[in-house]
């Protein structure tokens, strides 16, 4: 994720990330419902919300063949996962858009159609199992989850125990990866690529556990920083950019050389002449940043700490800064890339800690180097470390891929399920039922519109833990309502390919923060030449640009897990023609008056939705602090007979390293039982 500063405030028991679709019960309680803020008015003659339709679909080019190829495909995909027979057109289609490699798909990815539908219908809503029909195979292992963790446990068991074990990873998606979904394009002319998911290598957090295995992948950190010129848009000629949208603000206005969150030099004080808000709010704006005082001088160090982990940051904004409800919108979602939260939910430290301003308030300096952060980055985020694993488990998927040709090597997706394989993943395969029965694990899962039933010596669930209560009934009660409890925090990125990146030389940006759009920031996807990728910052060509962020739920509902259901549930309502139209909309009133046509010089859009995006990590306002050993993530992650469980939930920490980490210690209680 990027940066955010790292001062001396005490720190948070969390980093940064965000689920479901469903109201249950057994969601946690509403605990500090009082530390949101309702957000009124965003300018003195818009109202909030109000979406003002200057372009027709037809001037946004929202006719154009370029998403909707895989329409036919994903229908067919829904129907297969219910057992409904699709046309022999579609499945004609399926059968020939099953050939080319999954991360060249467009249209909606991320949780896309097929994938989630299964899993709705029988585990969440009830739908009676079908009857599964036995395989006559048999494993060692099977993992439930071809993510990262999952492969992850996979390589780890073989390490333990020697190649010859049968491993079967079963996952719901058509590729593998998880989160860390890798896109392709190549409707420009050559190959250009683009993060779906998770992207950064936090290599200062890495245990040895995680160093070592990154060690034989072959990647070597210091390389990836030194072919790496990208910062999220922010290192364009005239540094970062703030975007105020005339649907939102009254004018579309691009203001550059400042950012609403981020080291003193992007401060927006010398810019807020250029703001499209009242004067009343670029007054209080004004005030805010200017003083420099300690608000919180008359505390004791205890007191201090408790203010600023237990009051939300918009309070501390409307109590101590004196901004306004318009003033405040400006933070609103700033966070939603780096959290998948609202600005609103963050307590006052975790905010300031993930870059916000207000650090003049409590008596600190900000200081400059606090926002560097040294990404260490593949062009298509940490899809290649999965593909990277993927090759150690199945060698013949692409023979001779290292880590200085993962990026532009071709797999092999056919070799993917192959029985002379000791490792075989099975895609597009929603498991359903896991139970521990006669000393070993039985299993049932949906594959083209039909249950399957198989059995192995030993199982390890590396999907998220709030699907896992309904697929795994028989574990204990608390360890069900702990898993439960990690709902996970929605993420969007959507990767928009464009003909060339002139209009954002001619602007002098690489990217910009949007405010009042549906994803908080956009940046170009290039300045990044690892992995054999070659895309210079300033390569002229077509060029992804990403729209990176979350979805606000309603104002009016200010429970945290409320918020979290409902902007889960919007973001799988929404059709792949509000995406795009979104995007459209915005390229074309942030690049048009440079010369951009949405309609012409939009070449493939690829939506990546994640509901259940990053892992839930423990926030102040919201969840308690629990003593050690009684955490929700260390209950839920306890083995359960021959099953144990791998993910970032179970390290309560959104990030690869976590993943890898708990996959490990996964493999290692299965051990225990041998």
């Amino acid at each position: 994720m990027p940066p955010g500063s790292s001062h001396h405030i005490e720190p948070t028991q969390g980093a940064h990330r965000r689920d479901s679709i469903r109201t249950s019960q057994s969601d946690p309680p509403d605990r500090h419902s009082a530390s949101n803020s309702t957000l009124v008015g965003l300018s003195d003659t818009v109202c909030p919300g109000e979406r003002l339709l200057k372009h027709s679909d037809f001037d946004l080019g929202m006719s154009a063949k370029i998403t909707r190829r895989d329409l036919l495909q994903d229908a067919g995909l829904i129907s297969l996962g219910l057992g409904i027979a699709p046309s022999a057109a579609a499945i004609k289609t399926i059968e020939a858009k099953n050939k080319p490699y999954p991360p060249t798909r467009t249209g909606l990815r991320g949780s896309h159609p097929g994938s989630f539908e299964g899993a709705h219908a029988y585990a969440r809503d009830g739908l009676p199992h079908p009857t599964p029909r036995p395989l006559d195979e048999s494993f060692d292992l099977v993992i439930v989850g071809a993510g990262i963790s999952g492969l992850a446990a996979a390589y780890y068991y073989q390490k333990r125990y020697g190649g010859d074990r049968k491993i079967l990873i079963l996952d719901n998606h058509d590729d593998f990866g998880g989160h860390a979904k890798r896109n392709e394009f190549h409707q420009g002319g050559r190959l250009q690529l683009a993060m779906g998911g998770t992207h950064n290598l936090e290599y200062w957090q890495f245990s040895p556990t995680v160093s070592s295995l990154m060690q034989t992948l072959g990647i070597n950190i210091p390389k990836l920083r030194k072919k790496t010129d990208f910062n999220y848009g922010r290192n364009g000629a005239q540094g970062p950019a703030i975007w105020f949208d005339a649907e939102t603000y009254g004018d579309n206005k691009l203001v550059t050389g400042c950012s609403l969150k981020g080291p003193p030099s992007t401060s927006p004080l010398p810019y807020l002449d250029q703001f499209p808000i009242s004067s009343t709010a670029k007054t209080q704006l004004r005030a805010f940043y200017t003083l420099q005082t300690d608000v919180l001088a008359p505390l004791s160090s205890v007191e201090r700490a408790d203010y600023l982990h237990s009051t939300g940051y918009f309070d501390f904004l409307e109590s101590k800064a004196g901004l306004g409800a318009e003033a405040r919108q400006l933070f609103k979602t700033a966070c939603h890339g780096s959290w998948g939260l609202e600005s609103a939910s963050l307590s006052v430290a975790e905010a300031l800690d993930d870059g916000l301003p207000g650090l003049n308030l409590i008596g600190e300096t900000a200081v400059e180097s606090d926002w560097d952060y040294p990404v260490g980055i593949f062009p298509d985020g940490n899809a290649s470390i999965a593909r990277l694993l993927t090759q150690r488990l199945i060698p013949s998927i692409a023979s001779g891929v290292d880590a200085d040709s993962v990026a532009m090597a071709t797999f092999d997706y056919s070799q993917l399920d192959r029985p002379e394989h000791p490792v075989r993943i099975r895609l597009q395969s929603t498991v359903i039922d896991v139970e521990n029965r006669e000393g070993a694990v039985h299993l049932s899962y949906l594959f083209g519109g039909k249950a399957f039933a198989l059995t192995a010596k030993q199982c390890v669930m590396a999907c998220y833990h709030t699907v896992i209560p309904y697929i795994c009934p028989t574990l204990p009660p608390a360890q069900k309502a702990a898993q439960r409890y990690q709902v996970k925090y929605p993420l969007l990125l959507t990767n928009v390919l464009i003909r060339s990146r002139a209009p954002f030389t001619e602007l002098g940006i690489d990217g910009a923060a949007c405010p009042g759009r549906m994803h908080s920031a956009l940046f170009l996807m290039n300045g990044i030449e690892t992995g054999g990728y070659a895309q210079a910052s300033e390569d002229p060509g077509p060029v992804p640009v990403a729209f990176w962020g979350s979805l606000s739920p309603p104002d009016d509902i200010t429970n945290f897990w409320d918020q979290l259901r409902a902007a889960r549930t919007k973001m799988l309502d929404l059709t792949l023609e509000d995406y795009e139209r979104e995007v459209r909309s915005v390229l074309q009133d942030l690049l048009g008056p440079v010369g951009f046509s949405a309609k012409h010089d939009i070449l493939a859009i690829t939506v990546n939705r994640w509901p259940h995006g990053y892992s839930h990590e423990y926030l102040d306002l919201w969840d308690p602090k629990w003593p050690e050993g009684q955490a929700p993530h260390e209950i839920a992650r306890q083995r359960f007979g021959n099953i144990t469980f791998a993910n970032a939930d179970a390290g309560a920490s959104a990030y690869t390293h976590t993943a890898i980490d708990e996959a490990a210690r996964a493999i290692a209680e299965l051990s225990a039982l041998n």
